[in-house]
C-alpha cells in the first residue's frame, strides 16, 4: 500500500470515528457542543435524523479503510478493503454535497470536509483500479 494512501485512510477514518463519538456522546448530553459548530438546523428532529443516517456508512468506509491499512502492514490482502473503503467515502460525502447544494445551504464549514471526502478518494482510485485483473 502507498504510505500516502495509507496516511490518508489512516486520517480520514479516525477523525470520522472521533465525529461519529463526539456527536454520539453530545446526543447524550455528555458533551456540550458551541452552536457555531454544529450544521444549521442542528436541533431539527428530520436533520438530526438525517445526520444519524449517515453514521453505518460512516462507520463502514471507516472500518474497511482501517482495516485495509493494518491488513498492508501485516503483509495480507488489502486493495479490496482500500476500493471499498474509498468508493463509500465517495458515497457519502457526495451525499451530504448533493443535500447541503439542494437545501441552499453553502456553509464551508461543512461543505469543505464533505468536498474532500467525495473528491480526495479520485486521488487514489484510478491507480487501484488500473491494477486490477
Amino acid at each position: 500500500m502507498p504510505a500516502g494512501l495509507a496516511r490518508a485512510l489512516g486520517i480520514t477514518d479516525a477523525l470520522m470515528l472521533l465525529y461519529w463519538t463526539v456527536t454520539a456522546l453530545a446526543g447524550l448530553g455528555m458533551l456540550h457542543l458551541p452552536p457555531e459548530a454544529l450544521y444549521k438546523g442542528y436541533n431539527d428532529p428530520l436533520l438530526v435524523a438525517w445526520n444519524w443516517s449517515f453514521m453505518p456508512l460512516d462507520v463502514a468506509f471507516s472500518v474497511a479503510g482501517l482495516a485495509a491499512v493494518r491488513c498492508a502492514r501485516a503483509g495480507r490482502s488489502w486493495r479490496g478493503l482500500a476500493l471499498v473503503s474509498l468508493v463509500l467515502t465517495m458515497c457519502a460525502g457526495g451525499m451530504a454535497i448533493g443535500f447541503w447544494a439542494i437545501s441552499g445551504d453553502f456553509d464551508w464549514g461543512w461543505w469543505l470536509p464533505n468536498l474532500i471526502l467525495l473528491l480526495g478518494p479520485l486521488v487514489w482510485l484510478p491507480g487501484l483500479l488500473k491494477d486490477l485483473p
